[in-house]
Parts: C-alpha cells; structure tokens; sequence
C-alpha cells in the first residue's frame, strides 16, 4: 500500500464560499434568524415573517425599516460587506445584532435571494468569485422585502440532512419567537403555509410580550418584572427577569430565555442565577419559566466567538450572576406570592387560600397539589432571629440499624409532647400503611392523604433545628478556604456574624484565606459543602442558616427505599399533618391527597 503524498493547494471560490455558509446557514430556521437581526437593525417598527414548505421552499422577511439604496444592494450580498462595522475595534463596541457582514452572502450561496428595497430590486447568487445580480426598478416602498427560495437546491447533500417540512417549520417558529421576546416595542407576525400562526403587537410591555410571544396559558397575574443593576459606580450592567410564581414550573430548562444586549445567547452562568435565586420557593426537579434580559456595556462582552453568534464571553460575570440570584432571591422571600391552583373546576380560575392542617374540619385540597404557597414558606420564618443551638434533634445520615438505638432515635426526633392528643387522633386519623418504599397512606375523614416520607421526615428535622439552633464544636484540623477576589473576602466578612449564629466561626488567616474553626456540633457536611453554600449559590447572609439547616436535615431524614415499621410511620404522619408548613426546605410538599368523590369520579361510580 503506497502513501500518497496529497498536494496542497486552494479550493475553488464557489466551495470555500459553500463551506463558509455552511456554518452560518445550516437549515431555514439560520436564515429567519439573520434576517430578523438585519430588519431589528434597520430600526423597523413592524416586522412580518412568511415561511412555505418549512423554509425551505420559500422564505419571506418584510420590514418597515430604514432600507438600502441602490448602491447598497449592489453591495450587500458581497461576503463580508456590512453597514454595521468598519474596523476590528468596533467589535469591542457593538450595538447591533448582526456585523460580519456574513448573512445575505451566505444565503445567497445556497439559495436563490432576491431583495426589495426602496425603488430597486436585487436578484443575486454567488458562483465562482464574484456574484451574479440583476437589479430593477420595482415601485417605491418603504422597508425592505428580503425573499429566500429553494435552500440548498445548489447543495443536495446538505438538503438530506433537513427534517421534514412540519418539523423545520416548528424550529423557525422557535426563532421567531426568541428574536420578538426583547423588542415589544416591535409589532411582530408570522405566517405559515398561507395562516397567520402568531401576530404580536407592539406593547410597552416586556411581561406582556414574553407571556403572548409564549402563549402561556396562566393568567399575567402569575408573572412579574425583577430589575437591577450594577451597584458600583461604573453601571455596567442592569437587567429585567420576567418570571412566573413557583406554580408556574417546567420539568426542563427549555424556557428560560437569556438575552444580553437583545441577542439570545447559550450562557449557562445566567441560567445558574437565575435558578439559585428561586432555590427554596421551587419544588426540586422543576424550573421557573422566565426570560433573562442584560444591557452590558459592550467593552465587557464578546460575541464573536461562535459562526451562529449564540455564544458569548464576558470579562468577568461575576458580579451580574451574584446581582441576578441575589435580587431573584430577595424578591421571592418579600412577596406574598399565592399559590396557583392547577386543578381548578369548571374553568374558574380562582386561589386556594393557604390553612394550617385541622383535624376536626379537614378540607380537601386538589388532588396533586400543595395547601400553602411555596413563597409564603419564606415568610415562615425570620432568619435572623434564628438561635445557634443545632443540639436538640440528633443528626444522623440514616436510622440505626439497632432497635436500642432506633428507639432512642425516634424518641428524640419525636417528642412526646408534640404528640396529638389521643382523642383527635383516634376520631379522624386513620393510619393505613406505607407503600412503594416512600409514602405513608393516612385516612383523614373522606381524605386519602400520600405523605412522602422523606420530605416530611426532612421538614419535621428542620423545623426542630431552626426553632431550637444548635452548639458549636472545635475542628481538630480547621477548614481552610481560599477567596478568589476582594468580593468574595467582603462577603465572608459580611456573612460572619450569621455564620457564628449558625456555629461556624470564621477567622481571617491573611489575604484570601480564611481559617474555619468550628463547625455546628450536629453538622454533617464537608467543607466543599460549606464552599458552595458560600460561592457557587452565593447565598444572602441572612438566609445562610436557613441553607445549613436544609442541607442538614436533608442528610439525617430517613431516605426513600426505608421500610418504616408502623410506629415510626405513625409518628413521621402525625407531625406532617400539623406542619404550619407542609413543604420540605427545598420547596416539595410534603404529602399530596385525593377525595372519596374523586375517586368515585375516577372509578365511574355514584355513590
């Protein structure tokens, strides 16, 4: 077998150019989403988007912008040609969403283009090195009319790997809707196959916009508008969070929008804050539906890092992430956010009030959902007022195996003073077993009640230590831990005092380094554990005991998997069902119920 020496040598211009497009326009959804940056760029007021064949017979873009000249059109489909920079140093300062002057030349190498502007139109496609036009006279209007037809006719392998027409359709929808969520002062529409699919009119309103762009079906009362901004001197940055209540949740991320400087990008730095200021009011596994909008001085961010333009690099985020998470944070804990009911009869939207548990009257709340709002379980409790005893509940990573031991156990994790009476719990409390390995089943009247045996095991320990705080221990060997920054010594400086309330005492052992001697005496962490809390979810000073206490009580509640044995399922259920909050730390409920005439719904039966 002979090694064959390859020659080097150029390609043709009309390969590297299907090679450059390529990375800009890789399916029709690349090609709505350049064109919409250049008619947001032109300063349009109403922009309408026309898609055939999921794109890829016909894409049509008008806009009421600014237009082109002639001039400009004989120019604007030349690789590289772009009215938005002249020099490389522009790219520290852009104001624009397109500038590399790639998107027209690109389309036009892989699709028949064809613009209106003012009185001219340009018909153009690139072969070779140099492009082939033909511009007429058309009747004077204002905007432009930018046509792209036939994707990839001039590329059969690239069009075998397009999706069908219905799914290519669905993804440029998709970028039509990120590119109209930060311009409400734009009116957007989008038309398919011939139906008008979205029509967004201009509003002063972000909310408005990202609830009708999304076509959320709860009602605005569910969202509000977070803003902030950088609090030094040199205002940076500011931003605005549109974001809906903990009762408006997604099992994924895929709704969580961030933009910076009204582009979308892919910065998962922001989707972090935005989801450690809603730790504690969102039940674990879910995420907040919310929209991320950043103005940054644009000396301190970098987009041109990615063909597509969906990535981005900043200087240092650092103080916008702590900003983001802090004020997200601070807002859930002040509101006296309701809980929205997603089981709601005859289409009567309306909020269940919040109520402590009664045995005598039990009401029935809906099946699957939670009696007392996330949010107001903040409001619970008062933080600073925490003592710093962590003494009066053991601490445990699981039950001992041991009878002795479990006896002692469950006596000092359940008091008997807090028992219920024995007359209101032989009238209408009915324990019935426990099933899957993870909840306790109790009979309360016409009620089934499903208690997660974790979560309410983990609320009944932290109620305990947050009520009576805990004692601190020596370390044998303190905790060292390094700082990267002046910002992360002043927030440790900031937080000592509640981290002392909390047990932990703090010791500055020079510049960056802190020297941790003592740690509550039922802590059951690590010091990396202790480091997250402090840095990756900079959590507030205030709310630092409230963390410790929930990831304390976390480790010691019993796990699921555990077979109870009835006392202690007996005892775990009748503390869940006086909880003045019946939520674990971390925001799940603690049980859920459903009613005799549900059931009878459910089984088709009368009575």
């Amino acid at each position: 077998m002979t090694d064959e020496r390859r020659r080097v040598r150029r390609l043709s211009a009309d390969v590297a150019r299907k090679i450059a497009a390529g990375e800009v326009i890789d399916r029709p959804c690349a090609i709505v989403r350049e064109l919409m940056d250049n008619s947001v760029d032109s300063g349009a007021g109403t922009i309408s988007v026309e898609i055939n064949d999921g794109g890829i017979g016909c894409i049509r873009i008008c806009d009421d912008g600014s237009g082109m000249t002639p001039e400009d059109l004989r120019e604007c489909a030349h690789p590289h040609a772009t009215s938005k920079i002249s020099e490389a140093d522009d790219l520290l300062k852009l104001t624009t969403l397109g500038f590399r002057g790639e998107a027209l030349s690109s389309i036009a190498a892989v699709s028949r283009l064809t613009i209106s502007s003012g009185t001219s139109r340009l018909r153009c496609s690139i072969t070779e090195d140099h492009i082939i036009d033909s511009i007429a006279p058309v009747q004077n209007g204002k905007g432009t009319i930018v046509t792209s037809e036939g994707l990839f006719e001039n590329f059969p392998a690239r069009r075998l790997f397009l999706k069908r027409p219905s799914s290519e359709t669905l993804m440029c929808r998709e970028v039509f809707t990120e590119k109209a969520l930060p311009r409400p002062d734009i009116a957007f529409r989008l038309t398919t196959d011939g139906s008008l699919r979205l029509d967004l009119p201009k509003t002063e309103s972000l909310k408005e916009r990202f609830i009708s762009a999304l076509e959320l079906k709860q009602p605005p009362e569910l969202f509000s508008i977070i803003s902030g901004e950088d609090p030094s001197s040199a205002k940076d940055w500011s931003f605005k969070l549109v974001i809906g209540e903990p009762s408006v949740y997604r099992n994924d991320r895929k709704q969580i929008f961030i933009y910076v400087n009204g582009r979308r990008v892919t910065e998962y730095s922001l989707v972090q804050a935005v989801e450690y200021g809603c730790q504690g009011f969102f039940p674990n596994g879910t995420h907040p539906v919310a929209a991320l909008f950043v103005q940054m001085n644009p000396a301190l961010v970098d987009f041109n890092i990615h063909p597509a333009k969906k990535e981005v690099r900043f200087k240092d985020s650092s103080a916008l992430h702590h900003g983001v998470s802090s004020m997200t944070h601070s807002y859930f804990r002040a509101s006296g956010i309701r809980s929205y009911s997603q089981s709601i009869s005859s289409g009567n939207e309306s909020y269940r009030p919040e109520r402590e548990f009664d045995f005598s009257t039990p009401s029935v709340p809906s099946f699957n959902t939670s009696a007392v709002s996330p949010v107001q379980r903040m409001k619970n409790y008062d933080t600073s007022s925490f003592k710093s005893s962590f003494s009066s509940f053991p601490v445990m990573d699981s039950i001992p195996s041991d009878l002795a031991s479990q006896a002692l156990y469950s006596e000092a994790v359940y008091p008997s003073q807090e028992d219920f009476p024995a007359e209101e719990t032989e009238s209408s409390f009915t324990f019935i077993g426990t099933a899957l390995g993870t909840f306790i089943l109790i009979q309360v009247s016409d009620t089934l009640y499903f208690i997660d045996q974790h979560a309410a095991h983990e609320r009944i320990i932290f109620d305990g230590l947050i009520k009576d705080g805990g004692e601190k221990q020596n370390l044998l060997i303190p905790y060292e831990i390094h700082t990267d920054s002046d910002e992360d010594d002043a927030y440790i400086s900031s937080a000592c005092s509640s981290l002392l309330h909390a047990g932990f005492t703090f010791e500055k052992a020079g510049k960056g380094i802190w020297n941790v001697t003592t740690v509550p005496l039922r802590w059951t962490g690590t010091q990396q554990e202790l480091e997250d809390c402090l840095f990756d979810k900079r959590t507030e000073s205030q709310d630092i005991l409230y963390k410790i206490a929930a990831m304390t009580a976390c480790k010691a509640a019993v796990k699921d998997g555990y077979e109870l044995d009835r006392d202690e399922a007996e005892k775990i259920a009748q503390k869940a069902l006086k909880l003045p909050d019946p939520h674990c730390p971390h925001g799940r409920p603690v049980w859920t119920t459903i009613s005799k005439a549900k059931l009878f719904e459910m089984v088709r039966r009368t009575r």
